[in-house]
């Protein structure tokens, strides 16, 4: 299907834009968004009669863009599920229902924008992207737990993790550092054995 973009679409092309898209594309996502318009001769003449307004339009949005994710960047979210002894959850966890806790919080983010590449169907902690703008997606983590307590659990595992990873970043980068200065001192040395042979 043909359309027009009506903003910045991440690899479809940028405002005003006539361009090539599978039909669900369109339908489910670009026209109830009012992200674009059928590329018909009406509609080319319309968007050219209102290119200033939905460019001014644009710029709104990604100045909101550009606020919301200096607030939810970042942002840890806490999901409680019930799950058996595996750690499978009974159902899984949409991005609906990550729009809801967000609300919840004081964001308003459709979910349409929040990105769940593979469905979350097992405890654990994810990060999601969500897609404010074309040029603007902020990162959230998403802690899937049975109860408080396994969420605060699991986040104290994931720390001890970090901070393992780190001080095995640390200590390569001394064993590094120190293997340099051994080759340093060692060329150093046949450099003066050198000069002295000489």
């Amino acid at each position: 299907m043909e359309i027009i973009l009506l903003e910045k679409i991440k690899g479809h092309g940028d405002i005003g834009d006539i361009v090539r898209v599978k039909d669900g594309f369109a339908k489910n996502y670009l026209f109830p968004l009012k992200k674009a318009l059928r590329a018909t001769k009406e509609n080319k003449a319309f968007f050219e009669s209102k290119k200033a307004e939905i460019e001014k339009r644009n710029a709104e949005a990604l100045k909101e863009a550009e606020t919301l994710v200096k607030k939810i960047d970042g942002l840890s979210l806490v999901v409680i599920r019930q799950a058996g002894d595996s750690g499978h959850l009974y159902g899984s966890v949409s991005s609906k229902d990550l729009s809801a806790l967000l609300k919840e919080k004081g964001y308003q983010v459709n979910n349409n924008y929040i990105k769940i590449d593979t469905p979350i169907k097992e405890i654990g902690i994810y990060t999601i992207n969500i897609d404010l703008h074309a040029d603007v997606v902020a990162k959230i983590s998403v802690n899937v737990a049975r109860s408080d307590d396994e969420a605060k659990s699991a986040l104290k595992k994931l720390d001890e993790e970090a901070k393992k990873a780190e001080a095995k970043k640390k200590s390569a980068a001394k064993k590094a550092d120190k293997a340099e200065e051994n080759t340093q001192s060692e060329s150093s040395e046949k450099e003066e054995t050198k000069t002295e042979e000489a």
